[in-house]
């Protein structure tokens, strides 16, 4: 028998890391969906049902040499995951990959695709019929939500709220700040920022229903249907033995600089689930898999874990739809902000769905 690598979740790092690993590893890839959720797409399936087909890929084409588990993993100890149903899969090495629940529609919060799509399209159905639209949260997710919706149905009344000063928090440029609130404006959307509602709105999220709401500071938005573009949460996994103290009370887990659970050698954690001080995205979950991808081949040819893995500087790609948006990437003398144009090539354009294509052709190595 070769050695075995049980990696739990197969969200951006989970998958990542699986197929990196699958010519070379026993590697058995434990999730309980029954599909791939690309919830970098969500916002545009949400709008388009054409999109929301593009946006789940089946496990069963992930992997030639390892296998896919459907199920729940209960707990983790130095040896091995123990399901919810009770099952025990033994493992050399094993990688919390379970990722984060977020407020649908960004995330599915289903298992099934079929029940999945089904969601969609009510509330697509839903969300046509209203005329105004409140979105509470003007991070990447409200922002991206309200660039679909304006270009989708361009005479609908789009409404970001934020009790923060400014769109988009983190230490972002005020060039990137500015290009997209120019670009929200000429959508129609309206900002309304610096003060939170004075209480929910009284409907259910996602539910064409009319109600009033009120900010803080007296201002009034009546809508139509509503939806919370904000809250990550981690996808915890109990960890017993000598694993439980690198679990925070809040569900995430802490690592090293190697991304082993403290105090454990043979044990990892990569993408949302990790207590690293990064914002939770699908790109920095595929660095961290290549990093614990190297630091597993070191371990198992019997060498040091030495690749240590660093975040990057700030960056981000946020969409308007699928020909605005503006980005903050990496530039030679520091940060640069890329204009609509250049988000729609990175990103915008196809949401990278053909990276995930590739990704779930068996036998197509993972990019490096």
């Amino acid at each position: 028998m070769g050695t075995t690598v049980a990696i739990i979740g197969g969200g951006y790092g989970g998958a990542a890391l699986a197929k990196a690993l699958d010519q070379d590893f026993e590697v058995v890839l434990i999730d309980p969906k029954d599909s791939f959720e690309h919830a970098v797409a969500a916002l545009r399936g949400l709008v388009s049902a054409p999109w929301a087909e593009r946006m789940y890929y089946g496990f069963d084409r992930l992997l030639t040499r390892g296998r896919f588990v459907r199920g729940r993993a209960a707990s983790v100890d130095e040896d091995g995951v123990t399901l919810a149903d009770g099952s025990r899969i033994e493992a050399d090495f094993t990688v919390l990959a379970s990722g984060s629940g977020y407020p649908y529609p960004a995330k599915s919060g289903v298992d099934d695709t079929a029940e999945a799509l089904l969601q969609q399209a009510d509330t697509r159905a839903q969300l046509a019929r209203a005329q105004r639209v409140l979105l509470i949260g003007g991070g990447p997710v409200g922002l991206e939500f309200a660039g679909e919706i304006a270009e989708q149905w361009p005479d609908k009344q789009v409404t970001v709220l934020d009790s923060a000063e400014d769109i988009l928090g983190g230490q972002f440029l005020p060039g990137l700040r500015t290009a997209l609130r120019e670009q929200l404006d000429a959508l129609g959307v309206r900002l309304v920022l610096g003060s939170p509602l004075t209480e929910l709105p009284p409907t259910a999220p996602g539910l064409h229903a009319p109600f009033t709401a009120f900010t803080d500071a007296g201002e009034q938005i009546a809508a139509d249907i509503w939806f919370r573009c904000h809250g990550v949460r981690p996808n915890s996994v109990a960890l017993v033995g000598a694993l439980a103290g690198a679990a925070r009370p809040d569900g995430f887990v802490e690592v090293d600089d190697r991304l082993r659970l403290q105090g454990s050698a043979r044990v990892f954690a990569i993408g949302d689930i990790t207590a690293l001080p990064e914002p939770k995205r699908s790109k920095a979950a595929t660095d961290h898999a290549v990093v614990a991808a190297a630091n597993i081949r070191a371990l198992a040819a019997g060498l040091p874990a030495d690749t240590a893995y660093r975040p990057g500087p700030a960056a981000i790609i946020v969409p308007l739809g699928s020909t605005g948006g503006a980005s903050q990437v990496p530039g030679p003398d520091g940060p640069v902000v890329l204009d609509a144009a250049a988000t729609a090539q990175y990103k915008g354009g196809d949401l990278l769905t053909g990276r995930y294509q590739e990704l779930f052709s068996a036998g197509v190595p993972a990019a490096s």
